[in-house]
């Protein structure tokens, strides 16, 4: 078993570890497979949402693996036809159904879907079910920093924001956005959407250096930047290798240097044109 990720206290006061498991595109089947697995491994932490489809397996990978349900953090997402205060509180009726669990530990909204114009106010349903204690944290995902804005003007605070994040896509001003408000920031798809970032030489000469994987040395730049990260593998060996980053340290040049891989080219999904 790998040394279990440290934790990230959200301004909630829940304490969120900060490497878990994604489970996006992975079925019922997978996800139950992965999620037991992971949990052997030391995973504490464990990312779904409604639209992939997968949120049973995920909570029958907690159930088969034994462990408590208070011994992990599940994260799940709605889509936009819950988008109202009400909506929020049958989007997680659903999702504690599926999931087969009282409550969930994050709730997010998946995308602010701003042609909408409902997040607002789905947020405002995401704090009353925080209030009464059905979930321990509400936050968002793909959310600009003029969505925070929107947000931020009516008193609502999120404790995270979940985005596409890598050393291609650093993500500079939502990082400022979300640190300048005490908000979490979390990455999906840390290491790259294929493309060639693994085979940069920084990455790999860091690797060398510490007996690492370029991955490792990825994820490892993800917290030193004190950012939770959520890498996707249904493959024990490479899930155990994505949470054994904590038996080594980048220095403050090195995270420089992998800062420099930035590249303005790279693609990224428009939460301002696409969402569901």
């Amino acid at each position: 078993m790998v040394q279990p990720a440290p934790t990230l206290q959200l301004r909630s006061s829940a304490e969120i570890p900060q490497i878990g498991l994604g489970t996006w595109p992975m079925d019922d089947a997978e996800a139950a497979a992965a999620v037991e697995a992971a949990i052997g491994i030391g995973y504490r932490h464990f990312d779904t949402a409604e639209n992939y489809g997968n949120e049973r397996g995920v909570g029958e990978g907690i159930r088969r693996s034994g462990i408590a349900r208070s011994e992990v953090f599940v994260t799940t997402k709605f889509n936009r036809k819950w988008h109202s205060r009400d909506g929020v509180r049958e989007a997680l009726r659903h999702s504690v159904e599926r999931l087969g669990t009282e409550y969930v530990d994050l709730l997010l909204i998946h995308w602010p879907n701003p042609d909408q114009d409902r997040f607002v106010e789905a947020f405002v349903g995401m704090r009353e079910l925080l209030d009464e204690g059905l979930i321990r944290a509400a936050g968002v995902s793909n959310f600009k920093p003029a969505h925070l804005q929107r947000l931020l003007a009516e008193d609502l605070v999120p404790d995270v924001n979940q985005v596409h994040l890598d050393p291609y896509r650093p993500r500079h001003d939502v990082r400022e956005a979300d640190a300048g408000s005490g908000i979490v920031t979390e990455s999906w798809s840390p290491i790259g959407r294929g493309g060639d970032l693994l085979a940069e030489p920084v990455l790999t000469a860091l690797a060398d250096k510490y007996g690492k994987t370029p991955a490792q040395v990825v994820l490892r730049w993800h917290v030193a930047n004190g950012f939770v990260t959520i890498p996707k593998s249904g493959n024990p060996e490479r899930m155990r290798r994505n949470l054994d980053v904590f038996d080594f340290e980048l220095d403050a040049d090195e995270v420089a240097a992998v800062d420099a891989l930035a590249d303005p080219a790279a693609p990224l999904t428009d939460s301002d044109e696409f969402g569901h």
